[in-house]
């Protein structure tokens, strides 16, 4: 098993498709990187609507990095024989924030139990399969909002810490969103109040504020 930080995960670089055939019926298999339960449903409805004809929709995904948010559909296939099964693959695959949709087609002959399982596995496998499977490290994403007289000084700080810039509002107050990697966040944070204070990395800690600078977090990605 591969083993990682406790910031990084794997996930899709991006959506992928796959396919499985057994006696008449067709499974087809939509995998996509997802980071929130509301993009889970967007994802949901689109395929869908792709395929309203389709006898069941079945799905299962894993959101974050501590096992616990996750979910298995069956959508009226017998208990246990779809939901679980996808599931499955994304364990096998290690993959989180991954949601994938098998849609069934049903071609006339029933496939008992074991058939279905082994079905919506395959189909769920060869999306992954399909897929390009990246590492990516957990961020939180912060606000500085800040009076533009420390403009120089926040920029310099960024530049010179080599973090990300998410997004940008330069209007009557400035606001600045970054990005910072979950495992090291709070050292960060201390060298970032440093260098926009002008001052020694000792004479900082996390109640230190900095005049005309407000730091929020925001969300994590």
């Amino acid at each position: 098993m591969l083993r990682f930080m406790e910031d990084t995960y794997q996930t899709l670089a991006e959506p992928s498709t796959g396919e499985f055939k057994d006696r008449g019926s067709k499974f087809l298999a939509y995998a996509y990187p997802v980071y929130e339960e509301e993009e889970i449903q967007l994802y949901l409805d689109e395929v869908r609507k792709l395929h309203p004809k389709a006898r069941h929709h079945c799905y299962a995904w894993r959101l974050g990095l501590d096992g616990n948010q996750y979910r298995a559909n069956d959508d009226g296939e017998p208990s246990g024989t779809a939901g679980r099964p996808i599931l499955g693959q994304l364990d096998s695959f290690e993959v989180t924030n991954t949601l994938i949709v098998v849609v069934r087609y049903f071609g006339g002959t029933l496939l008992g139990t074991s058939g279905l399982i082994n079905a919506y596995r395959a189909s769920a496998a060869d999306a992954l399969e399909q897929a390009e499977i990246i590492q990516k490290t957990l961020e939180d994403i912060y606000a500085l909002t800040f009076d533009y007289s420390l403009m120089p000084q926040v920029m310099n700080a960024v530049k010179k810490m080599e973090l990300e810039m998410v997004q940008h509002d330069f209007g009557n107050i400035a606001i600045l969103q970054i990005a910072l990697r979950q495992g090291q966040k709070d050292a960060d944070l201390l060298r970032l109040k440093a260098q926009i204070g002008n001052l020694r990395i000792e004479e900082v800690n996390d109640t230190t504020q900095i005049e005309g600078l407000q730091i929020e977090f925001l969300y994590t990605r």
